[in-house]
This record gives C-alpha cells, structure tokens and sequence, in this order.
C-alpha cells in the first residue's frame, strides 16, 4: 500500500509590523494578546490589510482595547456587512495579564504599543508591549549603535 502524504498549510508568518514602535520606544516587556475579530476582517488578514504605525492599547471597565489600527475591507468583502477600517477590537488577555499592564500603565507611567500582529495556526496574535518613550537622544545612540554592528559584522565577513 502506498502511504498518505500530509500537506500541510503553512498558516504561519507576519501579518503586520510596527517598526515605528521599535524606533520610538524602549520596550519593557512583551505579551501575546488574541484579538476579537469579524469574519470580514479575517479574510483582509489573509491579504495581508493590516496597519499598525498608529496603533495602541487602552484599556477600559477591566478590559483591554485596540485602537487606530486599520484592516482595510477587501472589494469582494460580503455585501449585507458594512465594514469599518479603524473599528476599536477587543483583546483576548488573562485577568492577571489585564491587571498587571494596567497597574504598569496606571502607576508606572507606561505606554501599551501592538509591536506585530501574525498568525499562529489558524489565530490571529498580536504581540504587544509595555514601554517607555525614547528621548531624542536616545533615538540617536541606538541608531549609532545598530550602524557600528553593522559596519563591524561588513568587517569581519570580508
């Protein structure tokens, strides 16, 4: 008898990333969320439609929201559905995982950016973090350092 062969679907990679975020903030700590999402949206996922540049997590009556990211509606989108662009989504976190970034929010002075949002399996993740605004000084150092690994990684692979 001849074997079955299993195709797999590879489900897995990066939908969207905030690169803006890495830039401008220090990054304390990170957490996978799930993310609360309509039919329509998924499919707009699947095309690769999401944006996170001006994103971020607030949080409100004990649970945790995003906010100004954009999945944009694909054309074949269904008809009896009108799909809003920025809607506020819902996050999918632990009780203690709420409490936790709301005290650090709260107390601490932290600020809660989406960093990426991806798939894992057939569910959508978004990785977010708890951080600290960069001064502009800051900025530049980390710019200076990533260049000098850069030109000393050119050095040694000459």
């Amino acid at each position: 008898m001849a074997k079955a062969t299993v195709v797999k679907k590879n489900n897995g990679g990066t939908i969207a990333q905030n690169k803006r975020a890495r830039h401008d903030y220090f990054i304390e700590e990170k957490i996978e969320a799930g993310m609360s999402l309509q039919g329509w949206e998924v499919k707009s996922l699947r095309a690769g439609r999401m944006t996170l540049t001006e994103s971020y997590v607030i949080f409100k009556n004990g649970e945790a929201f995003l906010l100004g990211s954009q999945i944009q509606p694909l054309l074949s989108a269904s008809s009896h559905v009108v799909p809003e662009a920025t809607r506020t989504r819902k996050l999918l976190l632990s009780r203690r995982e709420i409490d936790r970034l709301m005290g650090a929010v709260n107390q601490k002075g932290y600020s809660c950016v989406p960093l990426a949002c991806y798939w894992k399996g057939p569910l959508v993740k978004l990785e977010i973090a708890m951080v600290k605004g960069k001064q502009l000084h800051d900025k530049r150092a980390t710019e200076k350092d990533r260049d000098w690994q850069r030109d000393k990684s050119r050095m040694l692979h000459k």
